[in-house]
């Protein structure tokens, strides 16, 4: 069986397309915390909807030892403030509701 030469250069070049497919970069868990930022900004003032609150909160418990309790208040806090701080720590003067809420002992309520 003989291959012609327009059939070769096609094969090579849906190869080299293949290649350049696999090799393109996923956006870091750092990146989607700046994405996540930067939509939260812009949802600063009409808040999260409850469907966008489990992902903000994955997100801000990643990097914790205490993913249950975290992701817990974390969505009970989104669900109530509407608004979950940019990153996984600090940053909490961006939403005020979040920032506000304490426990019976005057702690912190979210994470």
């Amino acid at each position: 069986m003989k291959i012609s030469d327009g059939v070769l250069v096609f094969l090579v070049l849906v190869l080299f397309a293949a290649m350049a497919a696999s090799t393109m970069e996923v956006p870091a868990e750092e990146d989607l915390g700046v994405n996540l930022a930067t939509r939260q900004q812009k949802h600063k003032h009409s808040g999260f909807s409850q469907a966008e609150c489990p992902g903000a909160c994955q997100y801000r418990c990643s990097k914790t030892a205490y993913k249950k309790p975290c992701l817990f208040f974390c969505q009970q806090c989104c669900f109530k403030c509407r608004c979950v701080p940019p990153g996984t720590y600090a940053h909490k003067d961006v939403c005020p509701c979040y920032n506000n809420w304490k426990t019976k002992r005057g702690g912190p309520k979210c994470p």
